[in-house]
């Protein structure tokens, strides 16, 4: 995002335009691809209630946030573009409050990825999960990327 400043994330936080709702794809390879056509759009607000779920110690990818919804709302798939924006619109809103906190820092992306997208980017997320026990350790040599260590032991299982 781009002049995170300068935005009201917890107005957006609230603004659950037409959703939630169930849409129905037609494109075969979107079916093909996610295992149907039932796809579920969750508000923004649902992801920061999610995500303040996640205990001390504890992490939670945005696909095992998705894999809720669709779940909790008997649709196949959560639509994935949205998922990645509201959660970064979560990990904002609270970072622009002084109470009732999210601890979006605990939310990672997929395989245990840190989340560049957040307030302070990695170097600070990074800094929150080993302050929290976790380890972080960094994949590659040109296009660096960070991973939380086993993170698969500190999943939060959402019900």
């Amino acid at each position: 995002m781009a002049n995170e400043e300068k935005k009201d994330f917890n107005a957006m936080l609230l603004n659950s335009k037409d959703m939630p709702k169930i849409q129905i794809i037609t494109d075969s390879k979107s079916i093909e691809k996610y295992g149907g056509n039932r796809m579920y759009f969750a508000p923004p607000l649902d992801y920061d209630k999610v995500m303040k779920q996640v205990p001390f110690g504890k992490v939670v990818t945005i696909g095992a946030i998705r894999t809720y919804f669709a779940d909790k709302n008997g649709a196949d798939f959560t639509e994935p573009i949205t998922a990645g924006i509201f959660v970064s619109i979560a990990a904002w809103a609270s970072y622009q409050r002084s109470e009732n906190l999210t601890p979006y820092w605990r939310t990672l992306k997929a395989r245990g990825e840190l989340n560049e997208k957040y307030p302070g980017g990695v170097k600070a997320q990074k800094e929150r999960l080993e302050a929290e026990g976790h380890t972080v350790i960094q994949k590659g040599r040109v296009n660096i990327r960070y991973f939380v260590k086993d993170y698969e032991k500190a999943l939060f299982v959402l019900r």
